[in-house]
């Protein structure tokens, strides 16, 4: 059993403290996609949306089936004296069978470390996560085919009611909503009325911390924002951390904006950084998930153009940021690209809000309160209303929270 040398100890001693406190009562979905028996897994996603809490729940289960598991995490002091691979070594050596290791952005030479543990400890089998501005295979060493990737985003409208304890759905495709909503809203609205959680979702349900009563939410979340924008960043080529206030500057701008089409010179000279700089950081913002960039649909996009559109990723970042100024019309649009995103490719619509590809087919939406018109959509193959504060829909009329079911 992986236990001794003294200083390996005190790690050993965290990683069950953790394994053992960790709860599996509330599950995401997202795992069940996961090839957990593939020797080398990534993943990654912003912070707050529960990485840590998914490895320390697989360590736990594997445990339970007589599994030797060590937790990991790269940020602490033991690593500024120790590297990894040694540690992989022994655990190896000792019948270790799975290891999890947590913020590896923060470890140097992380990716050859990990290419070598994959190449030289065959009976292994590594989870490594990471903030999503990781590149993993943008690496000095190839990793690409060693490594399988997954995002873990927040918790989808569907997720959040789980957690909350008022109900347990289905996951819902976009094609079976697309083509049979009406029934679908009818069965949940049997079960939940869903208008009466989904502005609570979309001011505090997104990060799976809301379950913390004794955590002030909004606070935590201006702290995430804080920790990427001044720590984790840093570790992006070419990043300049003085200019971590001016990004900060630019969240708050986007949080108090209608949604946002960007003047990219009038913009910089109110951050008070110029163009190819603003466009570049923007970028480093999605990666980090604090922001989402959209275009217009089959535009071909460099790496300086501007985008066409930008929004916060996701609705609970508005109200924290602008508390009281933020754009409805933001909030539903980030909705809508926020939950389809993880599963489908969005892009803007030149004549209404939003392309969505799936199974070859084109489809337009038109995202607006429950009182909008059909005129933008009405010449449009493929195209639906999207409408907020409605609870079952009609024809090609859909409830907005009802593709919050999509993951």
């Amino acid at each position: 059993m992986f236990r001794e040398t003294n200083k390996m100890k005190e790690l050993v001693q965290k990683s069950d403290r953790l394994i053992n406190t960790v709860s599996l009562q509330l599950q995401r979905n997202i795992p069940k996609n996961i090839n957990w028996n593939w020797r080398l897994n990534s993943i990654v996603g912003a912070r707050g949306t529960g990485k840590t809490t998914l490895l320390l729940q697989r360590a736990k289960m594997l445990r339970a089936q007589k599994k030797e598991v060590l937790y990991l995490s790269l940020d602490d002091l033991y690593f500024t004296e120790n590297k990894l691979v040694d540690l992989a070594k022994s655990f190896e050596q000792q019948g270790g069978t799975h290891l999890f290791i947590d913020e590896v952005h923060k470890y140097p030479n992380w990716a050859r470390e990990l290419k070598n543990i994959y190449d030289y400890y065959s009976e292994l089998i590594v989870t490594f996560s990471g903030s999503s501005i990781l590149e993993i295979f943008k690496q000095d060493v190839d990793l690409s085919r060693r490594a399988l990737m997954y995002e873990l985003p927040g918790l989808s409208f569907r997720e959040f009611l789980s957690f909350s304890g008022v109900g347990n759905f289905q996951v819902i495709s976009l094609t079976d909503i697309l083509s049979h909503h009406r029934t679908i809203a009818s069965d949940i609205i049997q079960q939940v009325k869903p208008l009466q959680y989904f502005k609570t979702y979309l001011q505090s349900g997104y990060y799976p911390f809301f379950m913390e009563k004794e955590r002030d939410y909004a606070l935590t979340i201006e702290q995430i924002v804080q920790l990427v924008v001044e720590t984790d960043l840093r570790f992006m080529k070419g990043y300049d951390p003085t200019y971590s206030r001016k990004l900060l500057q630019l969240l708050r701008v986007i949080a108090g904006s209608p949604p946002f089409k960007p003047n990219i010179s009038k913009l910089s000279e109110r951050i008070g950084l110029n163009r190819a700089t603003l466009i570049n950081y923007l970028r480093y913002l999605e990666k980090a998930r604090l922001v989402a960039l959209l275009n217009q649909a089959e535009k071909s996009i460099s790496v300086l153009q501007k985008p066409d559109k930008i929004f916060l990723n996701n609705p609970n970042l508005y109200c924290t940021l602008n508390p009281i100024g933020f754009s409805i019309a933001s909030m539903r649009e980030t909705f809508f690209q926020n939950q389809l995103r993880v599963l489908h490719e969005v892009a803007l619509h030149p004549k209404t809000d939003f392309y969505v590809y799936h199974n070859q087919t084109q489809y337009a939406f038109e995202i607006g309160g429950k009182n909008k018109k059909k005129s933008q959509i009405q010449a449009l193959e493929n195209a639906y209303l999207v409408l907020d504060d409605l609870e079952t829909g009609y024809d090609n009329q859909i409830p907005l929270w009802l593709f919050g079911f999509l993951y």
